[in-house]
This record gives C-alpha cells, sequence and structure tokens, in this order.
C-alpha cells in the first residue's frame, strides 16, 4: 500500500488493509487504540530532504509571485475543503491519534477551518509595505520603507498530538507570507499531513510548494534543519534546546513551542460548578496529551473539598473507550506507547509520596493499545512528579493550599510557562492574578479556548519555547524585514560628506543642538 494510497484513503479514514509486503524503507502506522497496524509509510533519510529542498527553493519564486490574493484563493479553496472532508479528515486523524471524534473535531477540525481562512483574509494587512515616520534630521526629504520578504524555504517539524492543528496548521502562515515548506509530521502521526497535501494539491498548490517528509526525527528531522531557512518546531523541551542551538549554528531563525506545566487556580469565590467543569475537561481534552491543558490544579482551602468532591464525581463518569464515532467515548487512548509508562510513573510516584487516588489510577494490563484511565490525585505536592514534570496524560492532580498567595507562588513554581487559568467571581481581582502569573497565556474563568484566537500571539515563556503562533508574530515568523531608503529630495552636496572642515563641523552641531538640545524638562 503506497503512501498516496493512503493519503487518498476514503471517508471512513485511511484503509485497515495491511501491507502483506511492504518495502524495507517503509514504516508501519499504529492505531493506539487497539495496537494494529492501519498503514505503512516511506521512511526517507537525508537525500530525500535535500532533493525536496532543491525543489522547494525553485518554486519558490513563483509561487511568491502570486501575490497574496493569487496564494489567499488556494487557501480559501482548503478551507472549503475542509469543511466538505471533515468526516474523512476527523477519521484520518482519529484512526493515528487514538483521540476521541469530537477532540479532533473541535481542536482540529475547526482551528483547520478557521485558519485557512484568518491568514488568506490577513496576510496581506500583517506583511504589507510600511511607510515609517522617521525623526533623524539627516532622512528629511527621504522615504523610509519596511518590507516583509518570505524567508524563502521553511521547516516545520511537527508533534504527534495534534496532527493538523500543531503540524500542518504551522505551515498555512508559512505559505500565505511566499514561502515554500518542508513538513515532517511526526512518525507516529503521519496520515493527517499526507491527506492534507493531497487536500492542498486539489486546491491548486502548485507542485513542490508543500512537501510531506516522512521519517525518524532522529534521521530527517536533522537532515531538514540543515536544509532549510527557519525552522518551526512544537514538542519538548529537550529537543527544542538541541534544534535551538542548530538553528543558532547555521544563523536561521527559529520558532520553537515546547513543554508546559500548565496552572489552574481556584479562588474561594468562584463558581465551583464551573471550574470543576473545566479544569476535568480540559485537563482530559484530548486524553491529556495538550501543551496547553491543566496539569495541575490549586485551590484555595475553604472550598478545596467541595472542589474536590465535584471533580471526582464526574471524572468517574467519563468513558475511557475506544472511539468507534462520534459520542463514543470522552476520553480515548494514548498516541503513543512510551506514554503509558510516563503517565504510570507520575501517578504511582505520586502514590508513594502519600498521594490520595479518587478516581481512576488503576489501567487494565490486559487491554490491547495503549491506554490509561482518566485518574484524580489529591493530597500532592511538589515533591512529587505529577506537580512538576510534564505528564502530557489524562491526570489530574489537584492540591489544597491557603491563600491565592501561595496560588501563584506555586504557580510560578516551575520552569515552563505556557497556559495557565484562574477561577474568581471577582473580574478585576481574576485579572490582577493573571497579570502575576509567568506563563504567556492566562485566562480567567476559562481555559485553553484562547488558542482559537488567532489575532493574538501565543507563545511560550521560560522552557515553554520561544516565539509565537498567530496573530502579526505568528506570520512574521516566516518573514525577513527588509527597509527600503528612498532619497526624494536632497541637496547636491549634504553637509556630512567629505570633506570635513569646520564649518560643517560647526553646521552639525547646530542641528543637533536644534532637534536634541531642549531635553526634557525636569
Amino acid at each position: 500500500m503506497s503512501t498516496q494510497e493512503q493519503a487518498s484513503a476514503g471517508a471512513e479514514g485511511p484503509a485497515t488493509t495491511i501491507a502483506t509486503a511492504p518495502k524495507a524503507e517503509q514504516k508501519p502506522v499504529i492505531d493506539p487504540a487497539t495496537g494494529e497496524t492501519i498503514a505503512w509509510v516511506d521512511e526517507l533519510g537525508a537525500e530525500a530532504a535535500a532533493r525536496a529542498a532543491a525543489r522547494g527553493r525553485a518554486v519558490q519564486p513563483a509561487w511568491e509571485a502570486l501575490g497574496f490574493e493569487g496564494r489567499a484563493r488556494v487557501m480559501r479553496r482548503a478551507q472549503k475543503w475542509v469543511t466538505e472532508h471533515s468526516d474523512e479528515l476527523v477519521a484520518t486523524i482519529v484512526s493515528e491519534t487514538g483521540k476521541a471524534w469530537e477532540d479532533a473535531q473541535m481542536a482540529e477540525v475547526m482551528y483547520a477551518a478557521a485558519a485557512f481562512g484568518h491568514w488568506a483574509d490577513h496576510a496581506e494587512g500583517l506583511l504589507a509595505d510600511e511607510k515609517i515616520k522617521v525623526s533623524s534630521p539627516l532622512l528629511k526629504g527621504k522615504k523610509v520603507i519596511t518590507r516583509h520578504a518570505p524567508v524563502g524555504l521553511v521547516g516545520v517539524i511537527a508533534p504527534w498530538n495534534y496532527p493538523f492543528t500543531n503540524g500542518f496548521g504551522d505551515c498555512i502562515p508559512a505559505l500565505m507570507a511566499g514561502n515554500s515548506v518542508l513538513l515532517k509530521p511526526a512518525e507516529k502521526t503521519p496520515l493527517t499531513s499526507l491527506l492534507m497535501a493531497r487536500a492542498l494539491k486539489e486546491c491548486g498548490l502548485p507542485d513542490g510548494v508543500m512537501q510531506v517528509l516522512t521519517g525518524r526525527g532522529s534521521v530527517l528531522g536533522e537532515a531538514i534543519l540543515d536544509v532549510v531557512d527557519m525552522i518551526m518546531f512544537t514538542g519538548s523541551t529537550a529537543v527544542g534546546r538541541r534544534i535551538g542551538a542548530r538553528a543558532g549554528e547555521r544563523l536561521i531563525p527559529c520558532s520553537l513551542e515546547l513543554g508546559g506545566k500548565d496552572a489552574f487556580i481556584v479562588c474561594a469565590d468562584a463558581d465551583l460548578e464551573r471550574a470543576a467543569n473545566h479544569a476535568l475537561f480540559y485537563g482530559m481534552f484530548n486524553t491529556g496529551q495538550t501543551c496547553i491543558s491543566v496539569e495541575r490544579v490549586y485551590v484555595e482551602a475553604p472550598v478545596y473539598d467541595e472542589f474536590v468532591a465535584k471533580v471526582a464525581k464526574k471524572a468517574k463518569a467519563l468513558r475511557n473507550e475506544r472511539p468507534t464515532g462520534p459520542g463514543a467515548t470522552e476520553v480515548g487512548a494514548l498516541t503513543i506507547e512510551s506514554q503509558v509508562a510516563t503517565v504510570t510513573e507520575h501517578v504511582e510516584d505520586a502514590r508513594r509520596k502519600g498521594a490520595t487516588i479518587v478516581a481512576g489510577g488503576d489501567p487494565d494490563p490486559n487491554r490491547k493499545g495503549w491506554w490509561y484511565p482518566p485518574t484524580v490525585l489529591t493530597d500532592v505536592d511538589h515533591s512529587m512528579e505529577c506537580m512538576t514534570e510534564e505528564t502530557f496524560g489524562p491526570t489530574l492532580p489537584i492540591m489544597k493550599v491557603a491563600d491565592t498567595e501561595e496560588a501563584i507562588r506555586l504557580a510560578n513554581d516551575s520552569p515552563y510557562g505556557l497556559m495557565a487559568s484562574v477561577f474568581t467571581k471577582d473580574i478585576a481581582k481574576g485579572e490582577q492574578i493573571a497579570r502575576r502569573i509567568e506563563a504567556g497565556s492566562v485566562h480567567v474563568n476559562d481555559a485553553l479556548i484562547g488558542y482559537t484566537a488567532l489575532e493574538a500571539p501565543m507563545g511560550g515563556w521560560k522552557d515553554s519555547g520561544l516565539g509565537a503562533r498567530h496573530g502579526a508574530a505568528g506570520i512574521r515568523k516566516y518573514a525577513r524585514a527588509q527597509t527600503i531608503v528612498i532619497s526624494k529630495y536632497h541637496l547636491k552636496k549634504e553637509p556630512q560628506v567629505y570633506p570635513y572642515n569646520g564649518r560643517s563641523f560647526r553646521l552639525l552641531g547646530r542641528v543637533a543642538r536644534f532637534f536634541y538640545g531642549r531635553g526634557t524638562r525636569d
């Protein structure tokens, strides 16, 4: 079964027929919910990356020459394609990630439709030439313009948890900025990217402008990093550091969205029902495999017991079943096998150190696929891995705090700073708390949903990354700023040019005193 055949699968998602004789250079794609092989894809290496880079560079000038409106036409067709093929896209995502159908629909397909339209509509305004008003007397009579030129060839290295949103989604602004793109999807979840590459071709994207390369990160990822003009990476902080270092050696820009340990603060005056619903939903959404989820909860002592009771009751009612279709489950499988071990270690570490498991916590060792039940932990503290290290699984540790000051201190007691939430009925207090939390995005009486604000930048502080998605920063990172100075009105000989003499020196001194000598009043 060829890669192209996999990407052209029908409405039920990729065909489940397993190739009986895959090529030696092909690797299987596994359905995490069953452990079964559902497709085979090519495992490419450095030579393929070099060929793809040459092809991408060759076609990029023509793609740039289409202009914003020409590129936007392709994106708007893709937006329509997503809405018309949403069931096929959802099924493909679910088959390779194990997530619930609703998770794929909300966080991936709806994002896809929004992103294609957003960047088609706003790229030109964000990247248009800017006429700069200057103050220097030496620039009087001159026109100063800043333009945003595409970097050329962009490399996108995607994670496995959101194969569209945090992978293919990064390609959209890069393409709208006029670049060619090499996308390396995570080796465990390549089918969504292959499907979308086919979709863009159907929508009129010229050959070679967008290329999907499948293979191992340790081989293909390194090769892509060596041939592109800019790199966008989403993944672990450890790998992000290595990518940043290599980008620094090559003197190419990089944007890194890395790990998170997202804090969730519940004040004593919060709407506990809403807070409990949000903590559980966004903690378990996508089986907890979300960088901007709810990874740790701090609750003020007066409402702690009531909050825990609400969350535990709701958690015990969650279904943790195979995602066979809409409405089949709330919490699906973990996407990669190694994540089961990480989640198990964090829960057992907490249990050994005195935590109480009030829901879940006992996975079935005989269950096929990669599963861990929705788990709520109490009596936790910062000596436990579940409160300090990124778990990336369906766990919700809840810690009692004396007051909001302690909650803020603990929320900031982390190397990560990606996203956080504060729940309180006092909106002014909530905003003040939000301003004190060291994270790139903070919600008051909500969680995660801010990611859908494509107009606003979303990025991490501290070890959670560099750069941002969305907003002006989310597309300008794929461009190089160029300043153009045009001399419209000028003297034949200006006073600052050779030869130097006392007269020009005194003249320039008077100019400096006229423009700058007045200073400011004490």
